[in-house]
């Protein structure tokens, strides 16, 4: 179904009269549950190879064990932790669940508010730099800003120091750190190849032979990263094709209805492990135990799909 472009912005204009600093909340969740769903869940999904580019980070990630030996738990349990606070707010209850979660995992580990900023300066940059090479319309100025002040305050209830004030500063940080930081790690490599492996597994790459989808994803990194990770790089035919049909496939969305049920992560395809419900404490990695155990859910706690 073909709509009119009067149709097809009318959410852009809501969010237009939104305060980009008070409802950054509402503008983030009407940004990736209803605008750009696809676009927010791959573009965030290849933000996680440039943290393993990290060697600091994708080393730790790899000593763990969790993003080569479970992975697609790990996958989902980050996902959904995330997808809490936005859906219901980092000020609700279930929201600052998640955080607390989150929290109490990279405490775990002696993690560098370095490496904690940059990560968190990927969850700004990669999708705007994303929607505006490949999304049915770029961000607006006004929702960049909305997506820094939602990250800005993330930043500050995992008690990350120094966060950078605007979309301008979290893009320029991240590039800064790249340049000094990228650099090549054994078990960094691990853990983006299982990363890879997964991705193949998501409908509808699963329909498609595992070495395309691996390919197409080399096709979609920039040389520094590609080098980073000691992944080859693709030929300029080859990234013409795979990034040209991203952009096409822009330009069909841009032609279709406005969502009008939000898209939640718990409801991707790629989501698999949670059919039933979960549990927001029980998400996630547990290096010194659960507390608890499933006796910690409770009456409404155990959080179902839809």
């Amino acid at each position: 179904m073909i709509v009119s472009t009067d149709r097809r912005y009318s959410l852009a204009r809501r969010i237009a009269l939104l305060d980009a600093e008070q409802d950054c909340v509402e503008i983030y969740r009407l940004l990736s549950e209803h605008e750009f769903p696809w676009d927010l869940n791959q573009a965030l999904s290849f933000a996680l190879f440039r943290t393993y580019a990290v060697p600091s980070i994708g080393r730790l990630l790899h000593e763990t064990g969790e993003f080569t030996e479970r992975t697609q738990k790990r996958y989902e349990d980050t996902a959904l932790l995330l997808a809490e606070v936005l859906e219901h707010g980092p000020g609700s209850g279930r929201g600052r669940d998640a955080v607390r979660r989150v929290n109490q995992m990279h405490a775990a580990y002696d993690i560098r508010n370095d490496d904690l900023r940059y990560v968190l300066c990927t969850f700004v940059a990669v999708p705007i730099r994303w929607l505006d090479a490949y999304g049915w319309r770029p961000l607006t100025d006004h929702e960049k800003t909305a997506s820094a002040h939602y990250y800005r305050e993330l930043g500050r209830l995992m008690g990350i120091r120094d966060v950078p004030a605007t979309w301008q500063d979290f893009a320029a940080a991240l590039d800064a750190y790249e340049r000094e930081h990228f650099g090549r790690d054994a078990g960094a490599r691990a853990v983006a190849d299982a990363t890879l492996a997964l991705m193949t597994t998501f409908p509808p790459n699963d329909r498609l032979p595992a070495g395309l989808v691996t390919r197409s994803s080399y096709a979609l990194m920039d040389d520094p990263l590609l080098d980073a990770l000691g992944y080859p790089r693709p030929g300029a035919a080859v990234r013409r094709l795979v990034r040209g049909g991203l952009r096409l496939r822009g330009r069909v969305v841009r032609r279709l209805p406005p969502r009008e049920q939000p898209l939640h992560a718990r409801d991707l395809p790629s989501m698999t492990l949670y059919r039933d419900g979960y549990v927001t404490e029980e998400l996630g990695t547990f290096p010194r135990g659960c507390p608890g155990g499933a006796d910690r859910a409770g009456p409404g706690r155990s959080h179902r799909p839809g």
